[in-house]
């Protein structure tokens, strides 16, 4: 396992259910998401999880068998006039809870105010979970769902508003760092175009990577995984982007290898995956900011009190 304490942190407890499923062959981030149904888990305000809070929420939705998207404390509950059944055991989100300490030079001595973040976490309850809140908070059966070969609105446009060069040709999709340009097999090489725009959305997670937008480069920390571990990175982002886009995740080619060097990686750092789902939801925004289909979301790191 990635860490072994008496009492393990909320990053060695993710890293561990991911390996879990990960060891299984299971990509836990990979949802078949269809017009209307899927998305972000919720907060009590309707605003979306962002960053690793989001895939571990979905695996522990799933895990569960919850069907509702939205997650709030007990106290939230209560205040709404529900109650949390009895016997029910609530998970924890996390934030980051910044601080200021003193730090000396050690060679001049001069005393400067450094910036630390800290780790902490919170417990939540999903809607499933509550009995009596109003009753839009329970998520309703969908009687009809549109065909599979039918992109959302939001999906369409961002397609058509991705300022980045993609070619349509051949039989196999990649990114070319060198010339800054995705190719994509065409839609009619794909069973529906869902997973077309989902494959050029996995891409596109890799163009944000360009030293003229993100700079992406995981470096000699991972090694000789790294190249992999940005296949990682592409593919939360394309999760993310299905979330918001109303799309499935892409199909990973050669996927089992792929999982195997994940491994590696996540058993020597347990925070390995946070950074991973951090640097997803910094590619998701840039891409949404640049298809101009960005929310007004705050991100995930603002404290909040788990009132």
């Amino acid at each position: 396992m990635a860490k072994t304490t008496d009492k393990p942190s909320p990053a060695d407890i993710i890293t561990n259910a991911i390996i879990d499923k990960l060891e299984a062959g299971v990509r836990p981030w990979v949802k078949p998401w269809r017009p209307g149904l899927g998305g972000r888990p919720l907060r009590v305000t309707g605003e979306p999880y962002r960053g690793i809070n989001c895939f571990w929420l979905w695996l522990v939705a799933e895990s569960a068998g919850y069907s509702a998207r939205t997650w709030m404390t007990y106290r939230q509950a209560q205040a709404l006039g529900g109650q949390v059944r009895q016997g029910e055991r609530s998970q924890f989100a996390i934030f980051y809870k910044t601080y200021t300490k003193e730090v000396a030079s050690p060679v001049t001595g001069a005393v400067t105010d450094e910036v630390r973040a800290m780790l902490r976490n919170y417990a939540v309850f999903n809607v499933d979970q509550i009995e009596g809140l109003p009753e839009d908070y329970y998520p309703s059966r969908v009687a009809l769902v549109a065909p599979g070969d039918v992109l959302p609105e939001r999906a369409d446009r961002f397609i058509r508003a991705l300022p980045a060069t993609v070619q349509v040709h051949g039989d196999r999709a990649f990114y070319d760092r060198i010339a800054d340009s995705i190719t994509i097999p065409p839609t009619e090489l794909f069973t529906t175009q869902a997973y077309w725009a989902s494959t050029l959305a996995h891409e596109a997670g890799h163009w944000t990577g360009h030293p003229d937008r993100l700079n992406r480069e995981f470096g000699k920390k991972f090694g000789d995984d790294a190249y992999a571990f940005e296949e990682l990175c592409a593919e939360m982002t394309s999760a993310l982007l299905g979330a918001d886009l109303g799309l499935p995740t892409a199909h990973l080619d050669d996927h089992a290898s792929y999982i195997a060097s994940w491994l590696r990686v996540l058993k020597r750092d347990s925070r390995a995956v946070m950074t991973a789902a951090a640097k997803a939801e910094a590619a998701t925004g840039f891409l949404l900011r640049a298809t101009g289909l960005a929310g007004d979301e705050q991100s995930d790191e603002t404290v909040r009190e788990a009132a």
